[in-house]
């Protein structure tokens, strides 16, 4: 009865607490990253770039980071300024940032078209409005930020599928916007979920997209180690 009971304390506070309750000590400013170089620097490679944003950047972060033929996910912040690009601000939700997720990928073994297929199916609900699940706010809208005139194209095709499929029961508020400035999150955030698997928000909300990844995409699913 006594592990029943600490269960359910552990699920209810991971339901009520949300993914901001996670704060550094002191609001530092978060050094700025060009889109442009790093887009640069992923096709010298013959690697690609893909922004998206879903709500809490540590659960997006874990599922593109456990995808085949992803060399690279990183959370930061997309959008407003890089004097506002910090945890602590952005939370507030008045700085026009969303967390979002870089992710860097090899096009030869796995495509755009399976990332964005990933996104809309485990990665997060794209029907809800500024907000996901005990989140609420800009800062964790969804929106795919694009890299060129392709994935904006691709991107916008997925969504009127979807829609037109009505594959979820509500329409996709999904902003598809041009990427113009990426800020790397603080290191903290950085691989978040496999250095905190018992953190409550993680157990709760987290977990479950890994576990639904490994069920609906085992072809694309690989663990991180």
């Amino acid at each position: 009865m006594k592990n029943v009971m600490k269960l359910a304390l552990f699920l209810s506070v991971a339901t009520v607490l949300g993914c901001s309750v996670v704060s550094s000590s002191k609001t530092t400013d978060v050094s700025e990253s060009m889109p442009s170089a790093e887009v640069e620097a992923a096709a010298q490679k013959g690697l690609q770039t893909a922004v998206f944003a879903g709500g809490c950047f540590w659960g997006v972060e874990a599922v593109f980071e456990s995808l085949k033929g992803v060399t690279d996910a990183k959370s930061g912040y997309a959008g407003g300024t890089a004097k506002t690009a910090n945890y602590d601000t952005v939370s507030e939700g008045s700085s026009q940032h969303a967390e979002a997720v870089i992710v860097t990928y090899d096009p030869a073994k796995i495509t755009y078209a399976q990332l964005l297929d990933v996104f809309f199916t485990v990665a997060h609900n794209p029907t809800e409005l500024n907000r996901q699940g005990p989140d609420t706010g800009p800062q964790y809208r969804s929106a795919i930020f694009f890299t060129g005139e392709e994935q904006k194209k691709a991107a916008t095709a997925f969504i009127a599928d979807l829609d037109a499929k009505k594959v979820w029961p509500k329409p996709i508020v999904t902003q598809v916007v041009p990427l113009e400035k990426f800020y790397d999150a603080e290191a903290y955030h950085q691989n978040y979920l496999v250095k905190n698997p018992t953190q409550p928000y993680i157990v709760q909300h987290d977990l479950p997209k890994l576990e639904d990844l490994k069920k609906k995409f085992p072809d694309l699913y690989v663990a991180k180690k």
